[in-house]
């Protein structure tokens, strides 16, 4: 992953070391990639994340000569399945407290996920020999959840752990926070900024910021 993983804590969607080992450590650990098979016996709150990490990958292998526009969609169905995005958006905004109109969690919503997407593939844009790890074993982290360990090993330096709270719903599992180094919450730091900007100029000025990010991380090539 070439995300910096305090960056990508800090900005979605969804962790201050180097903008791309962000990106790179909020990957995955122990069924390596690159093109690792899917194990037969593997747990599956662990599918989703490892197939978010194997899209992670394609996409920085197809690095910058391959569009923004075009990694995005390579990269969007990998992240649906893996992040429950409108549960993230929902504990981000609290929105219980200041339900939006109908209109405006729509607005929200696709904002959100645009602005999830573009930040991965602004920070994975370049393969050199990375890799990722993804545990098969599962951790209780209570009331129905699991924690997904995984690591980046990146070509030099130290690996750094992403833990991924996973949430069965509908039959199907998906990260509703991420944990970088086992402590540092998404989706804390997400509430913390969005909140800020909601009691400063409401809903309206959330969809506006992210949809600035969203054009400076893609070079104006995406809109929400």
């Amino acid at each position: 992953m070439i995300f910096h993983i305090e960056t990508m804590m800090r900005h979605v969607p969804a962790l201050s070391i180097r903008r791309r080992s962000l990106l790179r450590t909020a990957g995955l650990g122990v069924l390596a990639v690159p093109g690792f098979a899917v194990a037969d016996n593997i747990p599956g709150a662990v599918v989703p994340i490892q197939g978010l990490c194997d899209a992670l990958l394609v996409i920085m292998k197809a690095g910058r000569t391959t569009s923004f526009p075009q990694r995005f969609a390579m990269l969007a169905p990998a992240v649906d399945r893996a992040l429950d995005l409108p549960f993230i958006l929902q504990e981000a905004v609290g929105l219980h407290s200041m339900p939006p109109t109908p209109e405006q969690l729509s607005e929200l919503l696709r904002a959100f996920r645009s602005y999830t997407i573009a930040t991965y593939v602004a920070n994975f844009d370049q393969y050199s020999g990375d890799r990722f790890e993804v545990a098969p074993e599962l951790r209780d982290a209570g009331n129905g959840d699991e924690i997904v360990h995984t690591r980046y090993i990146p070509p030099s330096g130290d690996p750094r752990t992403i833990d991924y709270v996973m949430r069965q719903t509908n039959g199907s599992w998906k990260a509703v926070d991420v944990l970088l180094d086992g402590t540092i919450s998404r989706a804390a730091v997400l509430r913390s900024e969005f909140r800020r900007i909601l009691s400063e100029g409401g809903f309206q000025a959330l969809v506006t910021d992210l949809r600035k990010k969203i054009a400076d991380l893609s070079g104006g090539t995406i809109t929400d």
